[in-house]
């Protein structure tokens, strides 16, 4: 009864067949062509309809040739992903079978594909105005984005060559950083799942994503940041401010699908920082999931994911000056192992020393050396020691072929990659030598002394003169503590040499020193994005401030002779609790000696009178 009583499956015929149509349509008769346009451009097409229809459309497939482009294009319209199961895996058929017979259609079918990996626009109506927007409440994102992923499978099963026709689509489909963070997120998060099963596009995909995150991060400086959050937190916009930020660690994350949901206090209150943030997080993640099987690390899959992301570090990252936060997915991915770490600093310094590299690279490879010895909380102290024997062997050897030379003076242009490399050296030794000098302190003297800072500092090339004051002062302090080296007689000559420059502004003339010649920055600098700064925190150093008894013992130097027993006290009682390393604070500059905001983050510019 059942049976007899259920209408049939509904399904409407234009003089005949679906071949049939195409065959008068071949001929010239039109009607029943556009009338099938017509039907399949339906907005209220039924279930059923597609069903029948994509079923003819698939043992059809050898009519679909170049000339029929606009009915192919009418069926790339079809609402097949919000439809009934049957549609979707009788549409997944219908497309394995398109580009397998007509490879002609493969680029269509593969934007159709890619336009959904973003949510669908819908229209909301605001004081009688109409603004498109993302649908960002449609529960169904995460299945349809699972679809989109399985249409894709299938056609690259289909057609071997697909990956090179993929990417420059990837490419232009990319949103614009204005975008709607949940817009950027959802492709991004849908790029980097594309990697998982096409392997051979992870690398360009990986340049795309940190391409784009490079833009973002540019286009907010820290100090924009740090100004934004000052204003929402006076606004009483949020209840914590920034550095309150760093206690709230223990909040746990919600996922809505592949949305991260929040509390309003792990919200940026600059819109593009709070861009970067989730794509940062997200960035991780990848990493984190593609080194970790079953949660232990799988060494081929994070090598393989290394060489990539080095390679990225490379072409984008080592060009770009003063950028904050990208390039910390290699100081993330280096903390899984120490191999890493070690590796990614001798690909640094055989940047750093090859004279074949532009000079700007190689000093930046420079900065990028002492920030990370002196950032990294899972670099031991060996390894400090090895690369400061290294850079310090080098600086030596190039003292030694310019002392004699006619270019023996005190030059940025010519020298650039030299006065880098002893920036790098002295930033290493104000975070890292309580470190070398823990446990046995004449033994870690004696191991600074053969370092021969003295020689550098006096050098004709002048690196004090050079490298930014902030530094300068905290090594002249600390050297002059452990009795290596009194800089404060050279730091003297060198201010009476600095010529003021004048720059002409709306209030007047300013007169101002310029404290930063070599226009150098710290590329660990303090990373200040809530969410994704979840996952550096613990592996990372921070500065502490310098008390008023700390500055009267910088001054103070050791007195020789001193029982060794008495020096390990001393040190114990000067150890911080961060593992015994200094780590580093943001706005750590004063006003009136700022550097370009490229240096914002470096050690405080505490001057130690000297005697």
């Amino acid at each position: 009864e059942e049976f007899i009583s259920s209408p049939p499956r509904k399904t409407v015929r234009f003089g005949g067949t679906l071949s049939d149509i195409l065959l008068k349509y071949e001929k010239g008769d039109t009607t029943d062509f556009e009338l099938l346009k017509h039907q399949l451009s339906d907005p209220d097409i039924k279930d059923a309809q597609i069903i029948n229809w994509l079923h003819e459309f698939r043992t059809s497939v050898a009519y679909l040739t170049k000339e029929l482009e606009q009915l192919v294009n009418i069926l790339l319209k079809l609402p097949w992903l919000r439809r009934s199961r049957e549609v979707v895996e009788e549409y997944l058929g219908f497309l394995g079978n398109l580009v397998s017979a007509q490879t002609v259609h493969l680029r269509p079918c593969l934007r159709m594909i890619v336009s959904q990996f973003v949510p669908a626009r819908i229209t909301i109506r605001e004081d009688d105005v109409d603004i498109s927007d993302s649908d960002d409440d449609d529960e169904n994102l995460s299945e349809n984005f699972n679809t989109c992923h399985r249409a894709l499978q299938t056609v690259a099963r289909y057609v071997p060559s697909t990956p090179q026709f993929l990417m420059p689509i990837l490419v232009d489909y990319f949103p614009f950083i204005n975008k709607s963070e949940r817009t950027l997120e959802c492709y991004v998060h849908n790029l980097l799942r594309v990697t998982l099963y096409l392997p051979t596009l992870r690398l360009q995909i990986l340049e795309l994503i940190v391409e784009k995150l490079l833009k973002l991060d540019v286009s907010t400086p820290q100090q924009d940041i740090e100004d934004a959050e000052e204003t929402a937190n006076n606004s009483g916009d949020e209840e914590k401010s920034t550095e309150e930020g760093l206690f709230d660690m223990e909040e746990d994350e919600e996922r809505k699908g592949n949305k991260v949901v929040s509390s309003s206090s792990e919200r940026m209150a600059h819109p593009l920082a709070e861009r970067l943030d989730i794509l940062m997080t997200i960035l991780f993640s990848y990493i984190k999931d593609v080194c970790h099987v079953d949660g232990k690390l799988n060494i081929n899959n994070t090598k393989d994911l290394y060489r990539d992301l080095v390679s990225v570090f490379d072409k984008l990252i080592l060009p770009t000056h003063a950028s904050c936060h990208v390039q910390y997915f290699m100081f993330y991915i280096c903390s899984f192992k120490l191999g890493l770490a070690e590796a990614f600093l001798d690909h640094l310094w055989k940047k750093l020393q090859d004279p074949n590299n532009p000079s700007v690279i190689r000093q930046t490879a420079g900065s990028y050396i002492g920030s990370f010895l002196a950032r990294a909380k899972f670099i031991p102290v060996v390894t400090v020691k090895a690369c400061l024997d290294l850079l310090v062997n080098w600086m030596h050897k190039y003292i030694d072929n310019q002392d004699k030379g006619v270019n023996a003076y005190c030059d940025i242009a010519l020298h650039g990659p030299f006065y880098s490399t002893c920036q790098a050296v002295f930033y290493t030794l104000i975070f890292r030598h309580k470190q070398l000098l823990d446990g046995n302190l004449r033994k870690g003297l004696s191991y600074l002394q053969s370092l021969n800072f003295e020689r550098i500092v006096m050098c004709q090339l002048n690196p004090l003169k050079i490298c930014i004051p902030s530094v300068v002062n905290l090594f002249a302090a600390i050297t002059r503590k452990y009795q290596l080296v009194f800089c404060y007689t050279i730091i003297e000559r060198n201010n009476r040499q600095f010529i003021p420059v004048v720059r002409s502004g709306t209030g007047g003339d300013l007169v101002q020193t310029c404290t930063n010649p070599l226009d150098s920055f710290f590329p660990f600098d303090p990373y200040i994005l809530k969410r994704s700064k979840k996952t550096i925190d613990p592996l990372y150093q921070f500065w502490e401030e310098l008390s008023a008894e700390d500055l009267e013992n910088l001054k103070k130097p050791i007195k020789k002779g001193t029982s060794e027993d008495e020096d390990d006290d001393f040190l114990k009682g000067e150890t911080p609790q961060n593992d015994g390393v200094v780590g580093i604070a943001p706005n750590s500059y004063e006003c009136s000696t700022r550097s370009p905001v490229s240096s914002i983050g470096s050690p405080p510019d505490c001057y130690v009178p000297f005697p």
